[in-house]
Parts: C-alpha cells; sequence; structure tokens
C-alpha cells in the first residue's frame, strides 16, 4: 500500500475575509465506520480520516459493522470486500436493505467483475488496494458532498409506511389520524428497533434469526422471543387502528405490509 506521510496535529477551521467563520464543508465532524479486518489498514485510515476532521468507528468483522451501523448510524462507511464472518458483499446488501449509507468499497481485487458487483448492489465508489490513504480520504469527502444535502436545514429523516410514520431523528412512532392529527405509539426500545427495522423494507420477509440479531439485546438467543415482542407491537397498533401489521409470513418470518 502507498504510504505517505503520516498526518498530525489538528485540523483548523478558517475564515472568510469579511471575518466570519467559513461554512464547514459536509465531511466536517462527519462519521466514518472503518470496515477493515487489517489493523494496520485501519490505523492508517483513521489517522488520516481524523487529520481530515472526521470521527472513525472501526469494525473488525461483517458482524460488527452492522451492528454498529445500526446502533450508530455513521455518514459513511468504508467497506473492506474481504471481511470474516460477513464478507463486504452480504454486509453491502443488508446495509442497502437499510437504506441509502453511503458506501465506499475497499478490495485488493482489482477485476471488473468485482467492481460491476459492487456497483450493482448499490456501493458509491471502489477502491482498490495498494492505495494512496490521502486519495480515499479525498474520494470520502467526494462522496459526503455529492450525498450531502444543499442548502437550508436537512430535512428529518422519517419512514413511512402507511399511516405509520416514523421521526428517526425524533425516535417516535406517530399514526397519522384525520384532519392531519397524529398520535405516538409508547414503544419499548426494542419493539421501536423492530419497527424500524421492518420499516426500512417494508416488504421484505425478514426471518427470526435476522430479527433477534439487529434488534434485540446481545445475549438474547431464543428466536420465540422475536414473536413475543412483534405480538406486543401488533396490539399497540391494532390499539391505534392500524391492523394486520406485521405480518408473519408462515414458515419464513416477519415483513411489516405490502404485496
Amino acid at each position: 500500500m502507498e504510504i505517505a506521510e503520516k498526518p498530525g496535529g489538528t485540523a483548523m477551521t478558517g475564515t472568510a475575509a469579511d471575518g466570519m467563520p467559513k461554512a464547514e464543508p459536509p465531511e466536517a465532524g462527519a462519521m466514518i465506520l472503518v470496515a477493515e479486518d487489517d489493523p494496520d489498514i485501519a490505523d492508517i485510515l483513521t489517522a488520516y480520516l481524523e487529520r481530515a476532521g472526521m470521527r472513525v468507528v472501526r469494525a473488525g468483522d461483517g458482524r460488527r459493522t452492522l451492528d454498529l451501523h445500526l446502533s450508530l448510524r455513521p455518514d459513511l462507511l468504508l467497506l473492506d470486500v474481504q471481511m470474516p464472518r460477513l464478507d463486504g458483499w452480504q454486509v453491502l446488501s443488508e446495509v442497502r436493505h437499510r437504506g441509502d449509507t453511503p458506501v465506499i468499497m475497499l478490495t485488493a481485487l482489482d477485476q471488473d467483475i468485482d467492481k460491476l458487483m459492487g456497483l450493482r448492489i448499490g456501493a458509491d465508489d471502489y477502491v482498490v488496494k495498494p492505495f494512496n490513504p490521502a486519495e480515499v480520504v479525498a474520494r470520502v469527502q467526494a462522496v459526503l458532498r455529492r450525498t450531502a444535502v444543499h442548502g437550508g436545514e436537512s430535512p428529518r429523516r422519517v419512514l413511512r409506511c402507511g399511516r405509520l410514520r416514523i421521526d428517526l431523528d425524533g425516535h417516535q412512532a406517530l399514526i397519522d389520524g384525520d384532519g392531519g392529527s397524529e398520535r405516538g405509539l409508547d414503544l419499548t426500545l426494542t419493539e421501536y428497533r423492530l419497527l424500524v427495522h421492518l420499516a426500512r423494507t417494508p416488504k421484505r420477509v425478514f426471518s427470526r434469526a435476522e430479527l433477534l440479531g439487529a434488534c434485540l439485546p446481545e445475549g438474547e438467543a431464543l428466536e420465540r422471543t422475536v414473536d413475543s415482542h412483534l405480538s406486543k407491537l401488533r396490539k399497540k397498533l391494532e390499539a391505534q387502528g392500524v391492523v394486520g401489521v406485521p405480518v408473519n409470513v408462515r414458515g419464513v418470518g416477519y415483513r411489516l405490509g405490502g404485496a
């Protein structure tokens, strides 16, 4: 891997000609999840990204990457293809099921078929090892700028499914009523996590094992616990007039709605 001089010091914020602070670029303070099982490469990427003013969280395997992605909601994912437990393609596929987090793939496989696979699944960019870490930072900055909301305050992140509305920033689930009114759902943390996970791709059927791993507290190992939580969630939705969801697909798992 090409290594430039290791960065040091602290990134400074400049001022405009009128003495007012410059507007921070989209990457300033962005949280980057670095999914890389080689600690030396992860150390170098971390140093360069932090020097550029970004925050870094690291994961050494695919399963840990998905756990951190779900709990921390990073602004961008730097994802190595050859990862233990779950490989980069599996992680990318699940991240795309969940939403539109920007993803840059890192791989030693310099073949067109691998690039096409990443782009087909939904990668935003692709970097082949060996790479110059400064170039990786530049690509991260470019993707963050490209995906940033330009002008004004960023809109609140909201998931919708029928009358159900989930405000991700406000961490609340609401039911739309008549005349623009809305009613909040009093959910436990696990019920909320299950609802959000299902609502991200409401037509997809999730197995109990998937829901258990993604939404329930660590150490919880019984798949039938998922049934219990979803039963309670369904009753709370029915009490607010939302009937028949989540849907139990016999022998497979659950989906929130849709055909």
